[in-house]
């Protein structure tokens, strides 16, 4: 086995284990409990982070994507994100929606 087959597969298993954790917790511990709060901050913090990575510094296909187009996609994202009674989904596909807009229109 390789370093990289290691790493992934080391990769793997880290994931797997901290959604039992999670999954394990998520069972036991009330929806207000600090441990869950603080989860999900994170994982909104991690998402925000990939999203000012991809809008910023794009690599492979979102590359050939112009910045105006990414910027469209973000916005459309947080607006209905704020407006839409902060539910990740659709506010992900609203940004795709306008990312795909703003890329017919600007060519």
């Amino acid at each position: 086995m390789t370093e990289a087959e290691a790493a992934l597969w080391l990769t793997v298993a880290i994931g797997f284990g901290l959604r039992l954790v999670g999954l394990t917790l998520g069972g036991v511990l009330r929806a207000d409990h600090p441990a869950i709060a603080w989860a999900s901050a994170v994982s909104i913090a991690t998402l925000a982070c990939f999203v000012a990575l991809a809008l910023m510094a794009p690599v492979g296909l979102l590359a050939t994507v112009p910045w105006p187009a990414r910027l469209a996609g973000v916005v459309a994202g947080a607006a209905a994100y704020l407006l839409g009674g902060r539910r990740l989904l659709p506010a992900i596909l609203a940004g795709l929606v306008g990312l795909v807009l703003a890329r017919l229109v600007t060519g």
